[in-house]
């Protein structure tokens, strides 16, 4: 669980980053889950985005994919949402700064 400033800090970070998956009128598929997955790990904050032909909402995506993932929602605004993963063994994003 991240706190306020935490998330905050990481909404300010996510501002600059692009969007890397997409979520269509397929949803959440097994292999989405597994690609993000991968990301998180190697990224540990990514950005997704909920097209317009998708049965979910961007809110409904985001819950959905982290607790699949087990990831934390920071952010989800009109369609795009951020999603962020600590990597315990090489963590890439320092959290110490946002105090």
């Amino acid at each position: 669980m991240i706190t306020s400033k935490q998330r905050a800090y990481l909404r300010g970070i996510a501002s600059g980053y692009e969007t890397i998956f997409q979520i269509g009128k397929g949803g959440i598929s097994e292999n989405l889950i597994q690609q993000v997955d991968d990301a998180l790990r190697k990224r540990e904050l990514i950005k997704l985005r909920v097209l317009d032909n998708s049965m979910l909402t961007a809110r409904e995506a985001a819950d959905q994919m982290a607790e699949a993932v087990k990831a934390d929602v920071v952010q989800v605004i009109g369609s795009r949402f951020v999603l962020f993963k600590r990597n315990p063994q090489e963590p890439v994003i320092d959290l110490k700064a946002a105090k």
